[in-house]
């Protein structure tokens, strides 16, 4: 026996977003100042401007603003600029996780060189650099880029900030799943069979 048709209920929809990178994200992940400086030393590289990055990223963006000032009106700007923002804090974060795992691997190759049963592992010929060495040195270069796009993506949220008047926050935008969605109406179509 058929049931009579009910009220029919709204569906609630979920929409899924895809999360982007948040600057608490980068400076969980990228050397500050003085763990920039500390590698520097360590490794005998050339120490980062750090705050003459950011001062120029912070300039670049207001000096972007104020010339696009004419042209753009406060919400077109504010999006704009929320991208161009983005932009940096996502290259930040990328460069940060990269440096994470090249000192994962770091640790581990130095770990396995201190295993004196371990024939892999030895140091190579006279006058090259082992294996666990240069996975050090690649993580050191990694860590100086890092802290690098760190300070431009601070320099960058620092702008925003002023030229906005509020603080940056990133663009979650929906995931775009057109399958799901038609997944879902065949599924209804069919249970309506049922009815």
């Amino acid at each position: 026996m058929a049931k009579p048709a009910t009220a029919s209920r709204q569906s609630a929809r979920v929409v899924q977003l895809r999360k982007g990178a948040t600057v608490e994200m980068v400076r969980l992940t990228c050397p500050d100042s003085a763990q920039a400086l500390k590698i520097a030393e360590s490794f005998g590289t050339a120490i980062v401007d750090s705050d003459g990055i950011r001062d120029l990223h912070e300039r670049l963006i207001s000096e972007t603003a104020d010339a696009l000032s004419e042209g753009l009106g406060e919400k077109a700007m504010q999006i704009h600029l929320q991208r161009i923002v983005g932009a940096f804090v996502g290259s930040a974060h990328g460069a940060g996780q990269f440096y994470s795992r090249a000192v994962t691997e770091a640790r581990d190759a130095t770990a396995k060189a201190a295993n004196d049963s371990r024939d892999e592992d030895l140091d190579g010929p006279v006058g090259y650099d082992s294996a666990a060495q240069r996975k050090r040195e690649f993580a050191a270069d990694m860590g100086a880029q890092a802290h690098a796009l760190r300070m431009a993506a601070e320099g960058a949220v620092a702008a925003y900030k002023q030229v906005v008047g509020e603080t940056w926050k990133p663009f979650d935008r929906p995931v775009d799943n057109p399958g799901h969605s038609l997944d879902r109406k065949a599924a209804q179509a069919q249970m309506s069979a049922f009815d």
